[in-house]
């Protein structure tokens, strides 16, 4: 059972604390203080600081091989007095302490006076750290009965200085509690619009990922009805005999048809003109003012339609490339100057293989290069080349581009005296 607490020893007046000490210590040895060497004053706040409540329980539930059944007081008041002598809670006591500041011991082994120990006790209070610091500068070699003293004093305005910022920290627990509070109800009115906003977009994305499943689902249809038109498509092809012979004539007359109302269109246009121009010569005839009158604007497409002033004499005149829907003109031209017309389209429908054969029995060679595929183009300057033959290359497709060239091909053939 724990004894009682010892009658309170009579108090000496208050003494300067630890940080004005400056009385030299005593030489000792180098043997630490035991819990029971320690001076009666120095047990009270050493078992209340460095000894946590629950471990000085279960310290005195080991002493006496049992349960305590005393209040934290009591178990208190009876550690200390059982720190005056050596005795089985005194010697755990001393083991927990021990074991508890080991770090704290090991620093002030460092010092070697009183002072240091001083200056030691010092730096571990302004930090607050007091617990381990008081157990190791009490039980310090060079530790003396004015600075354990000094200690206990320090000890003792730091817990009333504690106990005041205790009281200051529950009444700021407090308004943060406060505080706190409100916030938590904002933050569960916070939490239940949110709550109802996610519920909303919840709905809304799955609304959405219906349409995109409904939009994947169409398009996987479309992709498949392509495909099936697709192999439709080829299969019929395949049993049309010679499909892409009767396209190209078909294409070509389309172009034809184009071609033949485009001209029918100019031949009407020309009738008109020369319908015009009929009226209005016989107008001056009538005036007899023929002969003193400037030709006028509607008697030029007359002159236009006189024919040119060549003669290639039945001359065979290959035109290679050009515009389809021209070959009409082409073949205008040509025939109007004596010659006669012959035609390659530079290898976009006609067999490149027969250019040769074109080339070889042609007289005079005219290569579009606007309108001509590359291969045909070389094939065409090759051939004129090592044959010699008179060809002219001319750029534009028209009609007039071509008339340019008959005329370049005479005039070459003046130049050599080639008729």
């Amino acid at each position: 059972m724990l004894k009682s607490p010892p009658s309170p020893e009579p108090t000496t007046p208050y003494e300067p604390p630890c940080k004005a000490l400056h009385v030299a210590a005593p030489q000792v040895g180098s043997r630490r203080k035991r819990l029971w060497d320690l001076e009666h004053l120095c047990h009270c706040p050493l078992v209340g600081v460095s000894l946590p409540m629950d471990t000085l329980r279960r310290l005195v539930n080991k002493a006496l091989g049992g349960n305590a059944v005393a209040n934290d007081y009591e178990v208190h008041a009876g550690a200390v007095s059982e720190c005056a002598r050596r005795s089985k809670l005194s010697e755990l006591m001393q083991a927990e302490l021990d074991a508890r500041y080991a770090r704290e011991i090991q620093n002030f082994k460092l010092a070697k006076s009183s002072l240091a120990v001083a200056e030691l006790w010092i730096k571990y209070l302004s930090a607050g750290d007091v617990a381990g610091a008081f157990w190791a500068g009490l039980t310090h070699p060079r530790c003396d009965e004015p600075l354990q003293e000094a200690m206990c004093k320090d000890l003792h305005m730091f817990q009333h200085q504690a106990g005041a910022g205790v009281r200051l920290e529950i009444v700021r627990f407090n308004a943060l509690a406060d505080e706190n509070g409100v916030l938590a109800r904002e933050l569960a009115r916070v939490q239940e619009r949110m709550t109802r906003v996610m519920g909303q977009k919840s709905c809304e994305m799955e609304r959405m990922t219906t349409e995109l499943m409904q939009a994947r689902a169409a398009a996987i249809a479309k992709d498949s009805r392509i495909a099936f038109l697709t192999q439709d498509l080829e299969a019929l092809q395949a049993s049309i005999p010679q499909l892409e012979d009767k396209q190209r004539l078909q294409k070509r007359v389309d172009q034809m048809t184009a071609r033949q109302s485009e001209l029918e269109a100019q031949n009407a246009e020309l009738r008109r003109k020369l319908a015009a121009s009929d009226r209005a010569a016989a107008e001056r005839v009538a005036a007899g003012l023929a002969l003193l009158e400037m030709p006028t604007p509607e008697d030029k497409p007359a002159l236009q339609a006189q024919p040119i002033t060549l003669h290639l004499h039945h001359k065979v005149v290959l035109c290679v490339g050009g515009r389809s829907g021209n070959l009409a003109n082409y073949r205008d031209v040509v025939e109007r100057v004596g010659g006669r017309f012959t035609h390659h389209d530079g290898g976009v429908e006609d067999n490149v293989s027969v250019l040769d054969a074109n080339l070889a029995a042609a007289d005079l060679v005219i290569c579009q290069t606007g309108c001509i595929s590359h291969n045909a183009y070389w094939r065409v300057k090759d051939f004129c080349k090592r044959t010699g033959k008179q060809c002219v290359f001319v750029e534009n497709p028209s009609a007039s581009s071509l008339e340019r060239g008959l005329g370049q091909v005479v005039a070459m053939a003046e130049s050599t005296g080639d008729r």
